[in-house]
């Protein structure tokens, strides 16, 4: 199996200051965003198309390394088929659609704990 790193997911405290950040300071592109209850998701890209997804969670301010760090996203063809056949230490959350995002999605650990999400297109 084959996957392409989509983006890295930061937890931060105020989105719109990150977004405006990795725009100005780094000249990094705002692509799309989305809602998904009290979470504000909002993406920037640099020039070759890698993303950072920028979660700002209401009322949650992350000040420790674990609280800053969230996930590592990588593309594959059939989530449910990467799930079943990725030796995993850990499942997050079993194979779902994710409707705000358009894709099906799934997260599981690495050896050392860090949290991998599967993304497959929901298109």
């Amino acid at each position: 199996m084959n996957a392409d790193l989509l983006h890295v997911c930061l937890n931060v405290a105020d989105v719109d200051a990150s977004v405006a950040w990795y725009v100005e300071q780094l000249g990094f592109e705002e692509t799309w965003g989305f809602e998904s209850g009290e979470t504000a998701n909002r993406y920037v890209a640099d020039q070759a198309g890698i993303e950072l997804q920028l979660s700002e969670t209401e009322g949650v301010t992350p000040t420790d390394d674990g609280d800053r760090w969230d996930h590592l996203a990588v593309g594959v063809e059939d989530v449910d088929r990467a799930f079943d056949e990725i030796e995993n230490h850990g499942v997050v959350q079993k194979p779902a659609d994710n409707d705000a995002a358009g894709a099906r999605t799934a997260f599981i650990e690495d050896p050392d704990g860090h949290v991998v999400e599967l993304v497959q297109p929901l298109d």
